[in-house]
């Protein structure tokens, strides 16, 4: 892994110098460079994330109908990992970094046909018109890496068409390999962890599980997409079709083994990734001053039965639905709107969270920001800027959670900014947000784009 990296690097330095050099060739460098460190406020604030990333992003126009573009993360993240001495002698144990392509694809256009283009290689195919978190956006997988970092997807290595008609187009993607997204670590690794209701009597020791992958063919690792868009009074509309994979794993095995004669017990369990087909709808545009979007997904996944091996506790193997083929929506709606006075306010409904499957399972969030920028620019904050979670209305104080993100920005220089916010949390165990009552942080963050 080591060589490999050092390979990518001594590459990437090579086009960096190259497209310095021959710039006016239309060779364009770019990038930024960020720092983001954070600490919890309880306790004796320990570091929660610590992150240093170097983005270097090249493009250019080999020919006058191509276009080539790539994106590389080189970062150091997380803490060191010493547990002996001869790790002192390790480098990538004391300072861990990796490099990550993010996206490398080649545009060629009129390709064929004069409105026909396509692009091949690893891309990020974005669809959705809402903020950051898109129910129709479910081609490429989600990068949970960072919680924080609402809409992260990983990118895919595919193949996407475009044939333009007028102010319409159609567009046809093919990803031959199904990735399954990145799952949170650190503080937030049980936050979208599988949860058992435990017959009384019965406490959990120990919990493992095993990922069965999609079979590596065609047939089944392959996710296709299409979808039709296009300028309907003054709107942008679209409508779009995804049959694919969950990126998410789902439990659809699981054993319970007895440890002592007091109730103590293992569960060993097999994860799965369910088939599902997606029917995506979205528009944009403004009333009047206000800027607004809604989208809506359908989803029709495939019914997948979940096997509780009981037999060592005496009570046999039952079976129950883990997810129904029943049809379920997630959508969000929302707008922004500038005031005179450059108050900025942003605000979205979303039903359906990330990993929430199936009708009896969709929670309701209430996203909104406030910002304002002083002296020329060179100061934006955002005291109002965070959401709330509602599990069950019906049981509302039992079942919520409020998530509050202050930040304020200094811009001292052109293209350098300097970020301080927080994270809070307040809210019940029932819901997703209130299970990290206790992370609660404090960050400080510093980006230089050129």
């Amino acid at each position: 892994m080591k060589i490999i990296n050092l390979i990518m690097l001594i590459a990437i330095l090579i086009i960096s110098g190259f497209s310095l050099l021959y710039a006016e060739s239309g060779i364009n460098f770019s990038g930024y460079f960020q720092t983001d460190n954070r600490a919890l406020l309880k306790g004796d604030h320990t570091f929660s994330w610590h992150e240093y990333r170097l983005d270097l992003q090249l493009e250019a126009n080999p020919s006058e109908n191509t276009h080539f573009y790539s994106e590389f993360w080189f970062r150091t993240i997380g803490n060191s990992k010493i547990q002996k001495s001869s790790d002192l002698s390790d480098n990538e144990t004391i300072a861990f970094s990796n490099l990550y392509l993010k996206e490398a694809y080649l545009d060629i256009y009129g390709f064929l046909l004069k409105d026909l283009d396509i692009r091949l290689g690893r891309q990020r195919i974005t669809w959705g018109t809402a903020d950051k978190l898109n129910p129709t956006d479910n081609l490429n997988s989600y990068d949970l890496e960072d919680m924080w970092d609402f809409g992260r997807h990983l990118s895919s290595d595919g193949l996407k068409a475009t044939y333009y008609l007028g102010d319409y187009e159609l567009s046809a993607v093919y990803i031959p390999k199904f990735a399954p997204a990145v799952l949170p670590g650190g503080e937030w690794a049980t936050a979208l962890s599988p949860s058992f209701d435990l017959p009384d009597g019965l406490m959990l020791r120990n919990y493992s599980d095993k990922i069965i992958m999609p079979e590596n063919n065609l047939k089944e690792n392959s996710i296709i997409g299409t979808k039709f868009s296009g300028i309907f009074f003054n709107y942008d509309l679209s409508t779009s079709y995804v049959y694919g994979i969950d990126d998410l794993p789902l439990i659809n095995k699981a054993k319970f083994s007895p440890v002592d004669a007091f109730g103590t017990i293992d569960i060993s369990a097999e994860m799965i990734y369910p088939k599902m087909q997606i029917v995506g709808f979205d528009l944009a545009g403004a009333l009047g001053n206000i800027g607004i979007w809604a989208e809506s997904a359908i989803y029709f996944p495939e019914k997948i039965m979940l096997s509780t091996d009981l037999s060592e506790l005496g009570m046999g193997i039952q079976e129950s639905i883990a997810l129904d083929d029943e049809p379920y929506i997630k959508y969000v709606f929302g707008g922004d709107y500038t005031f005179t006075n450059g108050i900025y306010v942003n605000a979205q409904y979303l039903h359906g969270f990330i990993h929430e499957r199936g009708n009896d399972n969709l929670e309701d969030y209430l996203m909104f920001g406030l910002e304002k920028k002083f002296f020329e620019d060179k100061i934006k904050i955002m005291p109002l800027n965070g959401g709330l979670e509602i599990k069950d209305f019906d049981d509302f104080k039992e079942n919520y959670a409020v998530i509050f993100m202050p930040e304020i920005t200094y811009y001292p220089y052109d293209n350098i900014e300097l970020l301080l916010g927080a994270h809070i949390i307040y809210g019940t165990e029932s819901s997703t947000f209130g299970k990290m009552n206790d992370s609660d942080d404090i960050y400080v963050k510093a980006k230089v784009s050129f």
